[in-house]
């Protein structure tokens, strides 16, 4: 049995994993790729039946499909389920936000969204765009009853999230955290202490830890698959209130339920053990490279930091097939480190004085 969560000072009580609709099962490939809706909607009623009771979506998401077919699976659920969605619009044309506004409801078929985001704010565009003008329209939309709370999800560092909660206009924050990423954990203790719910995007860090690792494998006993553990990971935090998981087959469904339904996803003592252990990989990946990048630009366009980041993730981290997959694609776009010419343009920009151009050809032969 799912235990429910009090999302900040919302009230709502939710489920400790939401279902995120932004990697849903598509059919075809490309420009001719579509949600494979039979799959989708089977998808999210199995995770409804299991109890949970959030589900996020945004305009853009799944070629602008994922929204109709949340509409579509909340037939017979809408009263016992969150719905979240977004607006992208930071601009000064009111009609075109009310009109963002107006095609979610309709392509979700509902008279009300629960949650209601600026979709990726930052403090810039907090300050310049929703501060002086795009708060006035939320407010209006609450005060019509075709919004229930507002809220936001963020893209930026711990000083901004800290100084939009602390302005108290959202009633919850979708953030990124997980294993490999933490620089927002202290803020998120902040807003949480603030009676803001906390929302977590990427718990397997954008697909990083939803690939095999010897080295995050042995981290807890009994928790052997590397998305099992990031999920318990971020679930175990006391300041976070839900994680998001964009799931794709019924399989992840299935063991993302399994870990949501256990009251305690990780001890005290694993969870202090895993952070210290992160720890000890950060600073053995900084001493390879801070990514400060420093010692761009390249007159070649090889991405340097991306790179030895790349080859952090294999060599610190385990992670080696993704960081594989996500080398080609640097490679593919020009950036990789078979464009290095030796030109050595970069070795006195280092603060940490790296053998920049050997370490690009060992990066190179252990991500092809």
């Amino acid at each position: 049995m799912m235990i429910h969560r009090t999302l900040g000072r919302t009230g709502l009580q939710v489920s400790p994993l939401g279902f995120g609709a932004m990697r849903l099962p598509m059919i075809g490939k490309g420009a001719d790729a579509t949600v494979d809706r039979d799959k989708a909607i089977a998808m999210i009623h199995r995770a409804f039946s299991a109890g949970v009771n959030y589900i996020d979506t945004a305009v853009g998401y799944c070629k602008q499909e994922s929204q109709q077919v949340v509409g579509q699976a909340l037939k017979g659920w809408r009263d016992r389920v969150v719905v979240s969605t977004k607006n992208h619009y930071y601009g000064d044309n009111e009609k075109e936000w009310w009109t963002n506004l107006e095609n979610s409801l309709q392509r979700l078929d509902v008279d009300t969204i629960d949650i209601y985001n600026h979709h990726g704010i930052s403090w810039d565009k907090y300050a310049n765009h929703v501060q002086p003008l795009m708060h006035r329209w939320m407010l209006k939309a609450q005060a019509q009853g075709l919004i229930r709370h507002i809220a936001t999800s963020f893209h930026d560092n711990a000083d901004a999230l800290r100084k939009i909660v602390d302005s108290g206009y959202v009633s919850v924050v979708t953030v990124q955290y997980n294993l490999l990423d933490r620089s927002l954990e202290d803020a998120i203790a902040h807003a949480q202490a603030q009676n803001v719910g906390v929302v977590v995007m990427g718990p397997v860090g954008g697909g990083r830890l939803g690939v095999p690792s010897d080295v995050l494998s042995s981290l807890v006993p009994g928790v052997v698959r590397v998305p099992e553990l990031a999920l318990r990971f971020v679930l175990a935090n006391p300041n976070v209130t839900l994680a998001l998981s964009g799931m794709s087959t019924m399989e992840q469904v299935a063991e993302n339920v399994a870990v949501a339904a256990d009251p305690m996803p990780l001890s005290g003592a694993d969870h202090q053990a895993i952070a210290q252990h992160l720890e000890r990989l950060k600073q053995m990946a900084d001493l390879y490279c801070t990514g400060c990048g420093y010692c761009k630009p390249c007159p070649n366009e090889v991405d340097i930091p991306e790179v030895f980041g790349l080859f952090n993730m294999g060599r610190v981290y385990g992670l080696w097939d993704e960081a594989k997959r996500r080398y080609g694609h640097v490679t593919r776009q020009g950036h990789g480190s078979d464009k290095c010419a030796q030109c050595g343009h970069c070795l006195d920009k280092c603060p940490q004085h790296i053998a920049i151009m050997d370490r690009l050809e060992e990066a190179h032969a252990a991500l092809q």
